[in-house]
């Protein structure tokens, strides 16, 4: 029976890392660190997302604002905010709800963000940073995945690592963290040939391609441990993840539920994110003083 890797407490306990070391940051600086969420457009599941991003952040002493904006603003209107986001001194995490409305190009805002304030670490410097094993702000769900990893006991030097998934978000940065920690790491997706032969090699399996329960027992060696990034609506409605959570568990050596496993660590990751950029910007100004 496999060990249930708890999102929810893990998370709980990066928010209190994060609180604590937001008293030290004030205690030190001056000011609360400062994360800014630009939201536009009605999308209604953003919407959500925005407002426990929020929530979170103002738990941890952050100071959180949201931009909302119409699903009509112009692509000029949006680059406008994130240029004066950019120049705020109190400003240290730019966050982009994405998707953005139709008509506005999400790589050139994303592009328009300062590196150093990239909380989400979707700008392509900090994609290069990563890649090439410097430091930079990395994608929060990976970066929590790494920490379930850690809080699950992995041995990842030397341990076969399957990512099912390429996305930019999740696939891709998943692979590069698997791979600075020393696994040796495959890049599956959906044209892979024998796809379920493939994950069967895994000591770490992590499935992020977004089809509901595809990820059965047969995909699995025995004791490997499973991270399910996946959030699908199954056909009654009901959330799950890309895992068979039922059929895979008897045989995993550790796996995260649907809900409650990998999601609430993505939210304490950009918490943390947010910190450690308040930490960089202030080292950096310290030196250019």
């Amino acid at each position: 029976m496999a060990r249930l890797l708890d999102g929810k407490a893990v998370a709980a306990e990066v928010r209190r890392e994060v609180a604590r070391g937001v008293d030290a940051f004030v205690t030190a600086h001056g000011r609360r660190p400062g994360l800014d969420v630009v939201l536009a457009g009605e999308d209604p599941a953003s919407q959500v997302y925005v407002r426990n991003k929020e929530k979170a952040a103002l738990e941890v002493g952050i100071a959180g604002r949201v931009h909302r904006l119409s699903a009509d603003v112009s692509q000029a209107a949006l680059l406008g905010l994130v240029a004066q986001l950019n120049a705020d001194a109190a400003v240290d995490g730019i966050l982009v709800q994405l998707p953005l409305p139709p008509g506005i190009d999400s790589l050139a805002v994303l592009d328009a963000i300062l590196p150093a304030k990239d909380v989400d670490g979707f700008h392509a410097e900090s994609v290069g940073l990563l890649w090439s094993g410097r430091s930079g702000l990395v994608p929060c769900t990976p970066r929590g995945c790494m920490r379930l990893l850690a809080e699950a006991g992995a041995s990842l030097a030397g341990a076969r690592a399957v990512v099912v998934g390429r996305s930019n978000i999740v696939g891709k940065p998943m692979a590069a963290l698997l791979l600075g920690a020393h696994a040796t790491v495959t890049i599956a997706h959906s044209r892979t040939r024998e796809l379920p032969a493939v994950c069967r090699e895994a000591d770490v399996l992590v499935a992020a391609v977004g089809r509901a329960r595809m990820i059965g027992r047969d995909w699995v060696k025995p004791g490997a441990i499973v991270l399910d990034v996946g959030m699908n609506r199954d056909e009654s409605g009901r959330l799950c993840g890309d895992v068979d959570f039922a059929d895979v568990e008897p045989i995993a050596g550790a796996l995260t539920p649907v809900p409650g496993g990998v999601g609430p660590m993505t939210i304490a990751m950009l918490l943390e994110n947010t910190l450690l950029a308040a930490r960089a910007r202030a080292l950096a100004g310290a030196r250019g003083a």
